[in-house]
């Protein structure tokens, strides 16, 4: 069951890095822009989610300008904010990207599209693609829905790219 599972993991990573090239390019750019500026780039997440900003703040490669987000009220429009959730249709995710809409601090989202309500508000959207669990079982149900490792293979995917613009940013 292993094997089939790291293949179809394999084959996830590969579909997200292939389908959300340019959603990656895009998020980059825009969380880039806080560091450069006088902002942080603030990140939240929902649920199990919430493990992407402990990685970030307390792995073993913190993410430089990165802060946990805790209220709206200490946002700037200088600052970015990276909003994971499972997918698009999460009530607290919207909620929270309709204030910060409102407040006019631009986000990247992270997650499965499930209706495009997070999708429409969002300046970028990447999309996780996992629609489904991974691994079928005798009885026709699936299993293995591996939201958190997708998320963190965005997460990283996102954080080398801003980290090689801000290289060339101070060259």
């Amino acid at each position: 069951m292993l094997k089939m599972f790291t293949t179809q993991l394999t084959g996830l990573f590969k579909r997200i890095e292939e389908k959300e090239e340019f959603s990656f390019e895009d998020g980059a750019r825009l969380l880039a822009q806080a560091p450069v500026g006088d902002g942080s780039i603030y990140i939240f997440g929902t649920n199990e989610m919430k493990a992407i900003a402990h990685e970030a703040l307390e792995g073993a490669e913190p993410f430089a300008n990165a802060k946990l987000f805790t209220a709206i009220d200490e946002l700037t429009i200088a600052d970015r904010v990276l909003l994971f959730t499972r997918t698009s249709s999460d009530k607290k995710a919207i909620e929270l990207a309709a204030q910060l809409q409102e407040k006019e601090v631009p986000f990247v989202a992270v997650s499965t599209d499930t209706d495009g309500q997070l999708t429409g508000l969002a300046d970028v959207h990447i999309n996780l693609r996992l629609t489904k669990a991974l691994l079928p079982d005798d009885s026709g149900n699936r299993y293995g829905y591996p939201s958190l490792m997708a998320a963190l293979f965005v997460y990283y995917g996102l954080k080398f790219t801003i980290d090689e613009i801000l290289a060339e940013y101070d060259e």
